[in-house]
């Protein structure tokens, strides 16, 4: 096995233990026993579950990042890229529940508090990402949206998006593209002026 084959195992035995069981619930041992390595075979690519914890958030959040740039029409009106942006997402996450499963632990952290604050308020200087925050400080200063704070505006768009995940991943309900269209003209609706 080469050595980059090893990391991607670790990185897919941490995804999954800590999707499943927390971050708490995935000692390093148990990730290396998951991914088939010796305990200290971890430590040549991550220095601590710190920095795998880290690392694998990144590297998430650049494939969905990565996905949601993919055919995104820069050119539209607000309203369509505001929707193209929330539908990819659900879709993505339908797709790869463990990554959501990760994701919102990792929001929901301490590992993702100080970031996520910083995004919202515009402290983090990467653009790349910050493509929704684009969106609704644009919405706000041509009128479309309406005139909250930007942590306000992501709330009512994402939080519920969150929660409609969730609920989709327990079988409470079944996100299909009728469902995803109803719902994302819902989270426009909560926005706009």
């Amino acid at each position: 096995m080469k050595a980059s084959d090893k990391r991607v195992d670790v990185m897919q035995a941490a995804l999954e233990l800590i999707a499943e069981q927390g971050f708490h619930g995935a000692p390093m041992a148990a990730i290396a026993k998951k991914a088939g390595v010796a305990s200290g075979t971890i430590y040549c690519y991550f220095e601590s579950k710190d920095a795998l914890i880290t690392e694998l958030f990144q590297e998430l959040e650049g494939k969905i990042n990565g996905t949601l740039r993919e055919g995104y029409p820069v050119e539209r009106p607000l309203r369509e890229r505001f929707l193209y942006l929330v539908r990819g997402l659900l879709r993505y996450l339908i797709a790869h529940p463990l990554h959501f499963r990760y994701m919102e632990q990792y929001f929901n952290s301490p590992y993702g508090a100080s970031m996520r604050r910083d995004r919202l308020l515009g402290k983090s200087g990467n653009h790349d990402q910050d493509i929704l925050m684009e969106i609704f400080a644009e919405g706000i200063s041509e009128k479309i949206l309406k005139d909250l704070p930007i942590v306000v505006l992501f709330s009512l768009a994402v939080g519920p998006l969150i929660s409609l995940m969730r609920d989709h991943i327990f079988g409470f309900i079944v996100l299909d593209e009728a469902l995803i269209k109803q719902t994302t003209e819902a989270y426009w609706d909560a926005i706009k002026r």
